[in-house]
């Protein structure tokens, strides 16, 4: 029985899976590696980076044109500056791969003669070179995880590979294939000297960079219909805009949402049962809250200063686009985070959702759960006294708060928003946009009014738009106003909100909070100060 796979590379007749060669633009691949070029394979984690390998080697060997073999590298990232640790690891994976993948004994021996007889710093290349020597096709090599390497033995490796290039294709690979998450010129390789050294100047001989992309709306709606003509088990039709929204096509999202779906929720084990927007919500939510090993690494990077520049000016909302480098945005793109067509933005719904609750999970932990407070007898939420108790808790905690967060320059707008979920966490949610240069963070809140129906029943829906106070508190409630009555009616929200952040050092609370209603053509708008 096949199912949704989150681990590991995909297995056919094992998981629900896209044609790994149809990822590809597998002419291309075919004419770089005719053409006898060294070219790398980027995308971000968990995207089918193994898969595709592992499909192309096993259809280049079925064409009986080239020798072709896979090998996964990561494991010498243990050996960082030691460059025969690191050599001797790489060659044992290979010689493991050879084995496994080519039934070829041989590499042990030539891999034993080699260490003895040559120096670590050119150990890789003298097997390389042998193994092609001794092979009746031209070779074709992968070497997966490349960019795990560290220092030296990731210098070494480069430029080893870099010398043989020109004994290409009679005594060296025709054609080698570096994958990993990032583009090789994006290397940042400290030597033991502390000299930094690119990877693009390590490995000048690169053609070109093929990104692997994420599934489109086809390919992710065939993953999930796939179960449906295995199993008979139904997705209501709505679930796909939903999933897509969530997830743009990235492959491990798609997977982990299916799993969640079909197999963590017990109940939809009984095929029989078919799987509905509510379902599908609460599955949501559960992926979300597991802080899953694909998320979890993801959130990890937040805290590397490129990638903190980059999120900061996004969440922040600030209009700084010529400040940021092209290299951290670059960078940041690569590990999957954002996007940069057709505008700088987090990739996808579920990394919104994720990653300012990442960031303030420990407030979250520690704030008072108070939710029956905040309602009326009819179970709505009462967002006078919920956002009256937010100014208050700010001004008595905003100091000792902002200086605990890694971000802050988004302080206080992730502050409200930790607030705001350990209210809502549990019965309503939270929609989150932000972006660069908008001045602004909307948060969308849903709240559902009858328990038993959910979602699919009355619900509460409120808007409100955060902002920094810039320049005036007059041109600063104009634009703010606008832009608050914008979005509540993109939204059909009931309630629309306002609230003004006022950052300027040795401005009184007294000064800072105050509240008042507002008219913005026929739409009542909550100002709040903060």
């Amino acid at each position: 029985m096949r199912f949704f796979n989150t681990a590991g590379p995909s297995v056919p007749g094992q998981h629900y899976m896209i044609d790994p060669l149809a990822r590809l633009d597998l002419p291309d691949v075919e004419a770089l590696i005719d053409q006898q070029r060294y070219f790398v394979l980027h995308a971000p984690r968990q995207t089918g980076k193994t898969s595709c390998l592992l499909a192309l080697m096993h259809h280049l060997n079925a064409q009986g044109r080239y020798q072709a073999l896979y090998a996964n590298v990561e494991a010498a990232q243990a050996a960082r500056g030691d460059v025969a640790q690191g050599m001797a690891t790489i060659m044992d994976f290979i010689e493991m791969s050879a084995q496994i993948y080519l039934h070829d004994t041989r590499f042990k021996t030539w891999k034993r003669e080699v260490l003895a007889e040559s120096a670590a710093s050119g150990a890789l290349a003298t097997l390389l070179s042998r193994w092609t020597q001794a092979s009746d096709k031209p070779t074709v090599l992968m070497l997966d995880e490349i960019d795990a390497l560290v220092g030296d033995t990731l210098i070494s490796a480069l430029r080893q590979l870099r010398a043989g290039y020109a004994q290409r294709p009679a005594a060296f690979p025709q054609s080698v294939i570096l994958c990993g998450v990032r583009d090789v010129r994006d290397y940042r390789i400290h030597a033991k000297n502390q000299e930094i050294i690119t990877g693009g100047s390590a490995f000048n001989i690169k053609t070109k960079s093929l990104r692997l992309g994420n599934f489109s709306r086809a390919e992710t709606e065939e993953l999930f219909r796939q179960h449906t003509a295995d199993t008979g088990q139904t997705f209501a039709p709505e679930i796909f805009d939903e999933l897509w929204q969530d997830t743009q096509g990235q492959p491990w999202l798609v997977n982990a949402m299916g799993y969640e779906l079909t197999w963590e929720d017990k109940a939809a084990r009984d095929r029989s049962m078919p799987i509905t927007l509510k379902h599908y919500s609460a599955a949501r939510e559960r992926l979300i809250q597991s802080r899953a090993t694909h998320l979890d690494q993801l959130t990890d990077k937040l805290r590397e200063p490129r990638v903190h520049g980059v999120v900061a000016a996004l969440m922040q909302g600030e209009a700084v686009e010529d400040q940021l480098p092209p290299d951290d945005v670059q960078y940041v793109e690569d590990l999957g985070l954002i996007v940069t067509r057709p505008q700088l933005a987090i990739a996808n719904r579920i990394y919104r959702e994720t990653i300012p609750r990442e960031l303030t999970w420990t407030v979250q932990m520690v704030l008072p759960y108070e939710q029956v407070w905040y309602l009326t007898p009819e179970r709505r939420l009462d967002m006078g006294k919920l956002l009256s108790a937010f100014q208050q808790f700010f001004r008595e905690h905003a100091d000792s708060w902002l200086e605990r967060f890694d971000y802050k320059e988004a302080g206080p707008q992730l502050l409200l928003q930790a607030f705001l979920q350990r209210v809502v966490n549990g019965g309503g949610r939270i929609n989150r946009e932000y972006g660069l240069g908008r001045r602004r963070t909307d948060l969308f809140l849903e709240w559902p009014l009858d328990e038993a129906q959910g979602f699919y029943g009355p619900v509460q829906r409120v808007v409100i738009e955060l902002k920094l106070l810039h320049k005036s508190l007059e041109q600063t409630l104009a634009q703010g106003l606008e832009q608050t009555a914008d979005y509540a009616d993109r939204c059909g929200a009931d309630e629309a909100h306002l609230i003004i952040f006022d950052r300027r050092p040795g401005v009184a609370w007294e000064e800072k909070i105050w509240q008042r209603s507002e008219l913005h053509g026929s739409r009542a708008i909550a100002v709040w100060g903060a």
